[in-house]
């Protein structure tokens, strides 16, 4: 690739930062552009199959969901749950919902619970995920740090210091430790394909794999960037919580959460159209944290990525209908719609 191209993708357009956000899923990648979302997965055979909807968001609707801070809360909830939808989305596009055979405890409960099962299910899976979170990220950094306290007779300040860090720690060796999976690294690799398209986009080059390749797959509003920023932002609000009890220390932390994510937000939006050393310092953690939690694409898997960027942007690129230049002659697109709001 020319040294022209990389320095384009460095420079990018003001005028397209922050209008396309995107996520990668079981082989392919969602982009959502204002009130359209497009999912493109690649299947066994080599086809590409896109599924479009049209989703409107909840700070649209209420317009109190908008207000700077709260806005940051409504955002992360609503993408937690589209972004858990998206991902079973993609694997019932790809087949693997049919091909498993449920284990003896799902089939009792599709029995039992019939219609319901899947709501059921999706709950069940959500609440033991959020109690692992809390386990592994606010816990247990608590406990741990205590124990340190006690074993060294009293490390002041430094305690909101020295949990923050081992909250950090544990982050970054659960991420690597997932990366190891094969499955995963497929995933990281759809990753920086998304981020790759987006940033070859945001440049105002051509949407094509060559062009893509060329651009870098570290972006400053990776949800990876923004944990990163939660995470140093909980060191700074934390320290204003008593040590106290350690119980009431980690149900002071659940109530401060909403405010911290909040800011979070209001950072992550900032930095992803202003580059200075303000945000650079703070997105740097992120940003190293994404060579592991993003892979570099194939030229194949960028196709991908940029199927469903043009399918999520269908008033600039509206040749898609009929025929999407970013695929070749061998590889075929199915596309159904779906207008109604996936909220």
């Amino acid at each position: 690739m020319s040294d022209t191209k990389k320095a384009d993708c460095a420079s990018p357009d003001k005028c397209r930062l922050g209008k396309v956000g995107g996520q990668s899923v079981l082989e392919g990648v969602m982009m959502k552009c204002g009130d359209h979302m497009a999912l493109a997965v690649r299947e066994e055979n080599g086809n590409i199959k896109i599924e479009t909807e049209t989703h409107v968001s909840v700070r649209k609707k209420y317009k109190i969901l908008s207000i700077p801070l709260i806005r940051g809360i409504a955002n992360f909830v609503e993408s937690m749950v589209m972004s858990y939808k998206t991902l079973m989305k993609s694997a019932e596009m790809l087949g693997i919902d049919e091909a498993d055979e449920d284990s003896k405890a799902e089939a009792w409960l599709r029995k039992k619970l019939g219609d319901r099962f899947l709501g059921v299910l999706t709950g069940i899976s959500m609440v033991l995920g959020i109690v692992l979170a809390m386990g592994l990220f606010m816990y247990l950094p608590a406990f741990l740090t205590s124990l340190l306290d006690g074993a060294l007779g009293g490390i002041g300040w430094f305690r909101n210091l020295t949990e923050g860090l081992m909250k950090i720690a544990i982050f970054v060796a659960y991420i690597s430790l997932c990366s190891l999976m094969k499955e995963l690294r497929r995933t990281f690799e759809y990753h920086g394909a998304e981020h790759k398209s987006i940033a070859c986009y945001e440049a105002g080059l051509e949407l094509t794999p060559e062009n893509a390749m060329a651009c870098r797959r570290f972006h400053p509003r990776c949800g990876t960037s923004f944990i990163f920023v939660i995470l140093i932002l909980s060191i700074l609000v934390n320290s204003l919580i008593s040590w106290e009890n350690l119980a009431f220390r980690v149900l002071c932390k659940l109530l401060l959460l909403p405010l911290i994510v909040g800011i979070g937000f209001e950072f992550i939006a900032y930095a992803g159209k202003h580059d200075n050393i303000f945000t650079k310092i703070l997105s740097a953690p992120g940003l190293w944290m994404q060579r592991i939690t993003t892979r570099e694409p194939d030229e194949s898997q960028l196709e991908v990525a940029i199927t469903a960027l043009k399918h999520a942007m269908p008033e600039q690129f509206p040749e898609v209908k009929e025929s999407d230049p970013a695929e070749d002659a061998s590889t075929e697109v199915e596309t159904t719609d779906n207008d109604t709001p996936n909220d």
